[in-house]
């Protein structure tokens, strides 16, 4: 039974014209107001993951649930067909469990807390926001398990409920959850901010309705919608070809000694509307690297994509929806049967950016961009100090951006818009470990026209015994380059331990034990390039030589002859270009640097960890 909506005021809600300037002023003060979400949980969260990396996704709603502002998507529909009682004037719901929501979140350390923001008896609007909890119980600290093979060993799930029902707290179920995690404190404190948050949008919601009166507040959002549907509509019909596109890339490995996992689609147009088809994709898998994609999503994350690309100055929301359509198999990745585990789904929800990039672009190859939104790594490290007193620390890692059609890709950025990263200042006040470097990776970018961003190492150094746990990907696979750029490093972790002796790490692993004294170097993938590497000015291969950010020796990838000094020997690159252009074959659209039979082949000698084997799929359900 769908969730029934309770208001004493069924007066329905009329749409008028609305003047362009009101709706400009709307239009404005909803964008502050999700803003100002953020800033009221930035400063009252504990956990470094939101109050300084920022891991968390706010938006506001019409009354039907469709998304005006916000990052994600609409979170809305999704609860509505998983919860079944009643919403009603003063409530606030919170979940965390991906199948009783159809994947509007996808793992259960993201705590999605939604509010129906009433005026006068009736909805008018809603605000949500969900944020990564540091930890939530579960068989490791920060609740990531890399072996699990179901959900119920990753945490507490947390079904659709209410966390405060006609405005008062249900402190006992409050009680029950924050029980079930490691760092409680921190948990409390990172839910208050997001109630609060949504609390702050819901009377900003007031006061525009209140100045400009319901009607005209609920035909602005309307409108609003409209605008992006309109625009949305002339970019499908100039950007999208009738012709099927097809692309497929892989997750490197389970965390449990299998892979790769292929991720396929194929896109085409049907006059007005988009269609996306996931066959083809795998089974899903036997670990916990399953991404429980939910449609609606996926359209905001090609919609955007589409936007920032194409038109940067729409102003994106759902009112594109009935433009796409998602066809996603049942049972596969990315659309797993319960109990299928999700912790680690972050490689699947990094690489379907490099999939979307992959699609799209070859309809408009001047548009392509190169892969490197690849993944978002992941660093763990908890244990008891000296003092018995217990630290945790989550941090996400950034890896190398792409190189675009408008130039180089940024080095060590954050996949999502609005992350940041943990200063380093932060890290070594908070928690028992000093920073050794943090520094580019050179050479790490692709070489292109446009280079791929290098990718980061970060040398932790260990101060107390604890443990650590690891969660990337692309060691196996290359983030690719277009339209004749090379692909981008892959990752790597050394440890290197205070005896002398030396282990590299597999790309995912947990309990891994450290010593005081004991330094990881966390080096991250760098995007792939873009354009013919022979075609970028050599001033600029000098120039990047003279910043750190490529070597003398990678300069020659670009057919640049650079001294120590990053002096560009004219004559010297002249031949040197010459040479290379005459011995290499023919560019091609996607360098993957190699079919995944003959990456799996080098796997040992360039690496230094064993072939993964055949991938293990879950069971499907009959």
């Amino acid at each position: 039974m769908p969730a029934r909506l309770v208001e004493s005021n069924t007066t329905p809600l009329n749409t008028v014209a609305v003047d362009p300037i009101n709706l400009d002023i709307i239009e404005n003060a909803l964008r502050n107001a999700r803003f100002e979400m953020d800033a009221v949980l930035f400063r009252t969260a504990m956990s470094p993951g939101i109050r300084e990396q920022h891991d968390e996704f706010p938006m506001i709603a019409n009354r039907d649930g469709k998304m005006v502002v916000g990052q994600f998507g609409s979170f809305i529909h999704g609860f509505q067909r998983g919860y079944d009682g009643d919403i009603e004037e003063g409530d606030v719901f919170l979940t965390s469990d991906p199948y009783s929501c159809a994947g509007a979140i996808s793992h259960a350390n993201d705590w999605l807390v939604l509010m129906p923001i009433f005026r006068e008896g009736r909805v008018l609007a809603w605000a949500a926001m969900f944020g990564h909890m540091t930890d939530i119980g579960g068989k490791v600290p920060g609740s990531l398990p890399t072996d699990a093979r179901q959900i119920y060993e990753e945490g507490i799930i947390i079904p659709p409920v209410k966390i405060v029902k006609k405005g008062e707290i249900q402190t006992e179920m409050l009680r029950l959850i924050f029980r079930n995690c490691r760092l409680p404190h921190w948990n409390q404190s990172d839910l208050n901010a997001i109630v609060a948050a949504c609390r702050t949008a819901g009377r900003r919601v007031g006061e525009l309705a209140e100045r400009f009166g319901d009607d005209v507040f609920h035909s602005a959002l309307g409108e609003l919608l409209e605008r992006n549907h309109r625009a949305m509509k002339q970019l499908i019909r100039d950007t999208i070809p009738e012709t099927p596109q097809s692309f497929e890339d892989y997750i490197c490995d389970d965390g449990i000694g299998a892979g790769p996992y292929k991720i396929a689609c194929k896109m085409w147009r049907e006059g007005d509307r988009v269609i996306f088809d996931f066959e083809g994709t795998d089974p899903q898998s036997e670990g916990s690297i399953n991404f429980y994609l939910n449609e609606e999503m996926f359209k905001m994350f090609c919609g955007v994509f589409m936007i920032m690309v194409f038109d940067p100055q729409i102003m994106f929301n759902d009112g594109f929806y009935d433009l796409m359509e998602v066809r996603i198999p049942q049972g596969s990745l990315l659309k797993p049967d319960a109990p299928a585990a999700l912790s680690c789904r972050t490689h699947a929800l990094g690489r379907i950016f490099d999939v979307i990039s992959g699609l799209l672009g070859q309809g408009s190859p001047d548009f392509l961009c190169a892969a490197g939104f690849s993944d978002s790594p992941h660093f763990m490290y908890s244990g008891n100090d000296r003092t018995g007193q217990w630290y945790q620390l989550y941090q996400i890692g950034f890896g190398g951006i792409p190189g675009r059609p408008v130039g180089d890709g940024p080095d060590g950025h954050s996949l999502w818009p609005s992350f940041t990263n943990v200063p380093n200042e932060f890290l070594e006040s908070y928690f028992p470990l000093r920073i050794d470097a943090y520094e580019t990776i050179a050479d790490s970018g692709g070489p292109g026209l446009h280079r791929g961003g290098n990718g980061i190492r970060i040398v932790y150094h260990f101060l107390e015994p604890g443990e650590v746990s690891i969660h990337d990907d692309r060691w196996l696979t290359y983030p690719w380059g277009v339209n004749g750029g090379h692909p981008g490093g892959r990752s790597r972790k050394v440890m290197h331990r205070v005896d002398g002796s030396q282990e590299i790490l597999p790309s995912k692993c947990d309990h891994v034990p450290v010593a005081e004294g004991d330094r990881l170097f966390f080096e991250t993938w760098g995007g792939g390039g873009w354009g013919d590497p022979l075609q970028r000015d050599p001033a600029l291969v000098a120039q990047d030589v003279a910043r750190g950010l490529v070597t003398p020796r990678g300069a020659a990838r670009y057919g640049v002859v650079v001294s120590d000094e990053a002096v560009v020997d004219q004559d010297a690159t002249q031949r040197l270009r010459a040479e290379i252009a005459k011995k290499r074959e023919d560019l091609q659209v996607f360098d993957f640097g190699g079919t995944i039979s003959e990456l799996k082949a080098r796997c040992q000698d360039e690496t230094g960890l064993p072939a993964p084997a055949e991938p293990r799929f879950g069971a499907r359900r009959a």
